[in-house]
């Protein structure tokens, strides 16, 4: 495949995934909404079909990695350019700020609705609209956070999460080009992610993936919402080693062990 086809394919797959995904969790979210308070087995399973339909989609094109830790799992454990490995991760990160801002438009009268609403920023009974320091109210539409803030812990439950989904999609078998998922795994490696949610998703949202967090927490800082609080620049390492480290492991163990 071409290096066009790598990058067309990276950033029309990873916005897809970011739209579907992150629009499963503005539905959720939002009161306005007609899927308000579906819970986190809609999340989990809206991510899950998410990754389904993007890699349906685009594999054809560029292997469908829309990760940048499958990518580098990939480079570690099949022959694939350096060129090839930054040409699928500029493509994912566009492809992650591209499908945040269009989450942003699908729903904006709720962005709008929700931000506005004084409650939502100072507290009920409040009349405090000042712009918060920390995560904002709309934040977690975009990007993970944990639940309870403790480094190590945070850091560890990202990369065991995505140690599990390297080898999930690695022991699937890779099409022809050694560069992506099979129709099969494809669909097995999309169950796989609702597993994950459904299992390891509670501590920290998830990320198992550097660009599906940090390319919509940059479109979060960068679009303009009243009121939208901080993008917690602070926690934003976290799901992006995590899952990097993640790769790694999970190229090595699928070298040392199923090669």
């Amino acid at each position: 495949m071409s290096s066009s086809d790598i990058f067309l394919g990276e950033i029309i797959g990873t916005a897809v995934l970011i739209l579907l995904g992150g629009g499963v969790c503005a539905a959720v979210t939002f009161k306005t909404s007609k899927a308000h308070q579906a819970g986190w087995v809609a999340i989990a399973f809206g991510w899950g079909f998410a990754v389904m339909t993007a890699v349906y989609m685009t594999s054809h094109l560029s292997g469908a990695h829309l990760n940048p830790a499958v990518t580098v799992a990939i480079a570690i454990t099949d022959d694939l350019s350096a060129a090839d490995l930054f040409t699928y991760i500029a493509g994912q990160m566009i492809g992650a700020i591209l499908g945040a801002t269009l989450v942003w438009l699908a729903y904006y009268g709720q962005f709008h609705a929700h931000l506005t609403d004084r409650e939502t920023v100072g507290g009920p009974g409040t009349q405090d609209t000042r712009t918060a320091t920390g995560p904002g109210p709309v934040l977690g539409i975009f990007s993970t956070a944990p639940e309870i803030r403790h480094t190590w812990q945070n850091l560890t439950t990202e990369i065991i999460g995505t140690t599990v989904l390297i080898l999930a999609v690695l022991t699937q078998g890779l099409n022809d080009e050694g560069k992506g998922l099979g129709p099969i795994g494809a669909l097995i490696t999309a169950l796989v992610v609702v597993s994950i949610g459904f299992s390891l998703g509670g501590p920290t949202g998830y990320a198992i993936n550097p660009a599906r967090d940090l390319g919509p927490r940059i479109a979060h800082s960068l679009l303009p919402m009243p009121n939208k609080g901080g993008s917690d620049w602070s926690y934003s390492w976290i799901p992006v080693v995590g899952p990097l480290v993640g790769a790694v492991l999970g190229g090595g163990i699928y070298n040392a062990v199923f090669a």
